[in-house]
């Protein structure tokens, strides 16, 4: 099995595990809705929705290629093996705990994070009329969310930094695309009119499956990168 495949492979299935994650995508709901109830003309609300999920894009790409650089600066004389092991089982624990505890013991789709966090993040959501206060709150849900994606992030950056340079430019756009693919699908939502509170109550319907689907996926990937990457049950050069 080729080597530059599977790293692909894992930079992939990271960044569909990092879209699964809903902190972003609450907070521009939450954002969307009170420029709404403030009676904010459309162009507005548009305005600062592309200011959040530019915001979100650039940390996310920041963080991203900051890990990797951190990976090729400091890991360099480190057995490759010895990393991977840490990465999968940061992302083993960190499925079985999503699967426990994603979402708080209550109605609707309030995330279990500290709670100083989330009522900055929803006094900010609250108070943003500009674009470029949308840029900060998307950058500060990004930060905020790294208690999730810190593992498909560190092992983006990981796989990155084993590939040649011009693959590892383009892995950091795609995984940077797939990430904030659902803010995307959100803006064109409410920039097609759609309301949102079918939006919200889509999520609620289907909050108890992305938590599933999130924690099975951190699972599975953190079981492959250990066989393949620790273990070496597949040699790069096939079966």
């Amino acid at each position: 099995m080729n080597s530059t495949l599977i790293l692909i492979a894992i930079i992939a299935l990271a960044a569909l595990i990092h879209a699964s994650f809903q902190l972003s995508v609450s907070v521009l709901t939450l954002m969307s809705g009170h420029a709404i109830g403030a009676r904010a003309s459309h162009a507005r609300l548009l305005r600062i929705t592309s200011g959040f999920i530019l915001g979100a894009f650039a940390t996310t790409m920041l963080v991203v290629a900051f890990l990797a650089y951190a990976s090729l600066a400091l890991l360099p004389h480190v057995d490759s093996r010895f990393i991977w092991a840490l990465i999968a089982g940061l992302m083993i624990g960190l499925g079985v705990a999503v699967w426990l505890f994603y979402y708080r013991r209550s109605a609707g789709t309030t995330l279990w994070i500290p709670r100083g966090m989330a009522r900055f993040l929803g006094e900010r959501a609250k108070k943003t009329t500009h674009a470029s206060e949308g840029f900060s709150l998307g950058s500060t849900s990004v930060f905020a969310e790294l208690i999730f994606t810190i593992a498909p992030a560190a092992a983006t950056a990981y796989a990155l930094a084993r590939l040649p340079l011009p693959l590892q430019l383009s892995g950091i756009i795609g995984y940077t695309i797939i990430a904030t693919a659902p803010l995307l699908a959100v803006y064109l939502l409410v920039g097609g009119g759609h309301k949102l509170s079918r939006i919200q109550k889509w999520r609620e319907n289907n909050k108890r499956f992305l938590q599933f689907a999130a924690g099975s996926a951190l699972v599975i990937l953190g079981f492959f990168v250990y066989v393949y990457e620790v273990v070496g049950m597949f040699p790069a050069g096939g079966f």
